[in-house]
């Protein structure tokens, strides 16, 4: 058997073997691009650098990156998918040398030093070329030399880029354990969702870049390649696991959930996956409430998704018959396994649970409401059907897929729990009309934020590099007001507007709003120099740099010093000097969430 953390061991010594060098892995919540609202994978944090800023650990660089896709939500509860996973991962900048890293990946997933796989068991996938870029020739031939039998082209599959479509792209080329099941078809790949091939690493060559939104991609002047190892996966793999949750940490959760609950795992299908929803969710919970930027539940942003987490956990473990006072329970297995690698879920153990459980309480009280909107509907269909039988009209026990929609989106009730109280009362519910509304809702949701996936700093525009120069020069202007204590608590950066957050007391009057904005044109009158720096880490602190999270930097970092004004730990881009940035103007100055306050200001 093989744990989490000697699979990261191994991939530590391979790296730092063959001349890579370690990285710390950043928090969860992305800093400065709009274009995500979780770290999504390893290579995020990373742009400016894929996109040309020089790393202050150099061109080969390697790390473990904690994760969250909500793209994968409604997959869980299946054998492999999660949206708290760990990445392992490692850059090299400036040095598209593919065959070369074909190679090392083959190296470490087959031989006994490190994970000791057969070579037979492992298919891969390659960019099959389209109207962007030609088929991969290089990395097909790669593979062969390397002797891998089962290689499959596509062209969709293998085409990597950013969430948003702006920043970094190019092919990629994908491994995958056969996992010995029946082929669902002749056609059978790795594309399938039969289960057959399950994805464990990924390897992209980022040739190309997308500057701006519905532009061509163009080449690269520094082509990188970026690599992706799926840690539970493969940790799953080698221990001949059925899924990533039959394994460390997952496997206690599940063990603890079995111990206290009324319905067991292998009951029935649904338990088992009401029973790995919990144990996905409260993860991904824990770590979204322990992370240094502060997210509680909220209707907006990644506090949505939180509340989505907590509540449908909640929904989860009423049908197992577990009660969800326990989920304390399952942030201390989670604390007791991260905290060693992720100090800030250590030192918030208790805010987490306490906000966990505060969430559990105010869902509570919305299913009650709940209860009685059903009611309501269920009576105002038989006062209907009351009056309707005098005319002859005959009203079916049908409850509209509007009204289950509304139980859905305001009380948070799931269709399930809709359909079973329906039952009860000898009623239906309209599925396909609740489907209709699902898909109207998701549709306006897309719309609603889609200003939030518009540029940022992952395209690196001088405008977003500015704007970011002028975050500092905010920083440095509020401390001066309020004292050192006040530190960043967010930042989001598009090329139009900056949007600071930043713990304080009291809402900011107008008098302090104006010396704030006159300190910042100050500076900026001033045509102060923008200047950087590579040192330690200790040195930096020495010298006076300011980085409040520190956690996430490695030995060496990047300091900008903004003339007398701002000096802080930092991995840019920025402004060449002040002058740049013309004139500073607040818009707006409003409550985050209890005790944080938010700037958003623009540069005219």
């Amino acid at each position: 058997m093989i744990t989490d953390r000697q699979l990261k061991e191994k991939w530590f010594k391979f790296f730092e073997e063959h001349g890579f060098k370690k990285i710390e892995g950043f928090s969860i919540i992305p800093e400065n691009d709009p274009t995500v609202l979780f770290t999504t994978a390893g290579m995020h944090p990373l742009v400016p650098y894929l996109l040309g800023e020089k790393h202050p650990a150099g061109n080969k660089i390697y790390d473990v990156q904690r994760c969250i896709r909500t793209s994968d939500i409604d997959s869980v509860g299946d054998g492999s998918h999660l949206t708290f996973f760990e990445m392992l991962g490692n850059w090299t900048l400036g040095a598209c040398d593919k065959t070369e890293m074909i190679k090392l990946s083959f190296e470490f997933l087959t031989s006994p030093k490190y994970l000791g796989l057969d070579k037979d068991n492992l298919a891969v996938t390659v960019f099959a070329g389209n109207d962007v870029a030609p088929r991969d020739e290089e990395a097909y031939k790669a593979w062969k030399e390397c002797g891998i039998k089962e290689i499959f082209f596509t062209s969709e599959d293998n085409w990597w880029a950013l969430g948003g479509g702006v920043g970094p792209c190019g092919p990629d080329s994908e491994m995958f354990y056969d996992t010995g099941k029946e082929k669902c078809g002749e056609n059978c790949s790795p594309s399938c969702d039969c289960g057959k091939y399950l994805e464990i690493w990924n390897d992209v060559f980022m040739q190309y870049v997308v500057k701006n939104s519905g532009e061509k991609a163009q080449l690269l002047q520094r082509p990188n390649i970026d690599t992706g190892m799926g840690l539970e996966r493969t940790v799953a793999i080698l221990n001949g696991a059925k899924s990533v949750y039959d394994s460390g940490c997952l496997k206690r959760v599940i063990d603890f959930i079995n111990d206290n609950a009324n319905v067991k795992y292998n009951d029935s299908e649904s338990s088992v996956r009401a029973y790995r929803i919990i144990t996905d969710h409260l993860r991904s919970s824990t770590f979204i409430l322990g992370d240094a930027r502060g997210v509680v539940p909220s209707n907006v942003g990644q506090g949505y998704i939180l509340r989505r987490f907590i509540r449908r956990a909640i929904n989860c473990a009423r049908n197992i018959g577990f009660d969800s006072q326990l989920f304390a329970g399952i942030v201390d297995l989670y604390v007791d396994e991260y905290g060693q690698d992720y100090s800030d879920i250590n030192s918030n153990r208790q805010f987490i649970k306490e906000e966990m459980l505060k969430e559990v309480a105010k869902f509570s009280k919305a299913l009650d409401e709940g209860h009685k909107e059903f009611d309501k509907v269920i009576n105002g269909i038989e006062k209907h059907k009351a009056f309707a039988s005098k005319s002859g009209e005959v009203v079916e026990n049908i409850i509209g897929g509007k009204a289950a929609f509304r139980l859905y989106d305001t009380f948070g009730f799931p269709l399930e729990l809709t359909e079973e109280l329906a039952k009860e009362r000898g009623y239906q519910v309209d599925k396909q009309g609740f489907d209709q509304m699902f898909k109207e809702h998701q549709e306006k949701s897309r719309q609603a934020t889609a200003g939030m996936f518009k540029g940022g700093l992952a395209d690196t525009s001088k405008q977003s590099a500015y704007l970011h120069t002028a975050t500092h020069l905010l920083l440095a202007g509020l401390q001066k007001m309020f004292g050192k204590d006040v530190v960043q608590k967010g930042s989001n950066i598009t090329p139009e507007r900056l949007r600071f957050d930043f713990n304080l007391d009291h809402k900011m009057t107008a008098e302090e709003l104006k010396e704030v904005e006159d300190f910042v044109n100050n500076a900026i009158e001033r045509k102060l120099p923008v200047t950087c720096e590579v040192m330690k880490i200790e040195e930096a602190r020495a010298s006076g740099a300011h980085g409040t999270f520190t956690n996430k930097y490695g030995e060496e970092v990047k300091v900008y010093t903004i003339g007398d004004v701002s000096k802080e730990i930092c991995g840019g881009p920025h402004a060449e000097n002040t002058e740049q940035l013309h004139h500073f103007k607040i818009v707006k100055e409003e409550s985050s969430s209890s005790g944080i306050r938010r700037i958003k200001a623009i540069l005219d």
